[in-house]
């Protein structure tokens, strides 16, 4: 069996639970609002989680800002969406140096409860009809920017303790739907990826983890979502992107 993550049913490890980290051994955990009401009951259920695995395994969350928070109100400060950072700022030193504020105190306020990894930055550069999923989420719609203020998160993170996860590779900014309820499908042609969706993960290869993105990108595999997709994950993901870390 390859490495997985599981999740949680609710704010306690419940003796099923337990029973199952034990027997089958995840990598990790992941939570979900559902499995968040405070910090002390937090840094228990992390705690309770490594305890049933017998080590200390990752605990990951998605914590953004913006839409996406995990942790929030009242017991945590309400993040800006990764938009704001550039649209906040005078020049792109300053843009980047706030997503690194940014990432940094997020960090603090994760491990301060048990969680070491974060599914953050999102890399995804949205095209102008693409579907909203992504939207404010993306530092930019320019591949350069995203890549710079995505790097600036990422090392915001690990500044912190906190492993990144940049997500959606190879991209998700040209989809026209929501990926958690409908597949997209992207028609562009490669050389087009290339230039936009690819280009902000390229450069950021030599981060350690990455999500990836459920689209089926036509040029490159139009049989399956990327994935799912061997022409996906192996050509593109681990050869052109050059991203040899966990996928």
């Amino acid at each position: 069996m390859r490495a997985f993550i599981c999740g949680l049913k609710g704010f306690t490890l419940e003796a099923d639970e337990r029973a199952f980290l034990r027997d089958a051994a995840p990598w990790g955990v992941i939570l979900f609002r559902r499995n968040v009401d405070a910090p002390e009951q937090i840094a228990r259920l992390t705690a309770e989680i490594r305890d049933a695995l017998g080590r200390h395994a990752p605990v990951l969350v998605d914590q953004e800002g913006g839409r996406v928070q995990r942790l929030g109100s009242p017991h945590w400060r309400a993040y800006p969406a990764a938009a704001r950072f550039e649209l906040a700022a005078a020049n792109a030193a300053q843009a980047e140096r706030l997503a690194w504020l940014g990432a940094r105190l997020i960090a603090h306020d994760l491990r301060s409860v048990g969680v070491d990894v974060d599914c953050l930055p999102v890399l995804d550069a949205p095209a102008e009809d693409s579907h909203s999923i992504i939207g404010d989420r993306a530092y930019s719609r320019d591949p350069a920017r995203v890549a710079a203020i995505g790097r600036a998160a990422a090392e915001g993170l690990m500044a912190g303790g906190v492993a990144p996860v940049m997500k959606h590779i190879p991209g998700h900014g040209r989809a026209r739907a929501d990926s958690h309820l409908e597949l997209p499908v992207v028609n562009a042609r490669r050389e087009d990826l290339e230039l936009t969706d690819f280009a902000p993960f390229k450069a950021n290869a030599d981060l350690p983890m990455a999500m990836s993105a459920h689209v089926v990108y036509t040029a490159i595999d139009p049989t399956a979502p990327g994935t799912l997709s061997k022409a996906v994950i192996g050509d593109i993901v681990r050869g052109y992107i050059g991203f040899d870390g966990l996928l």
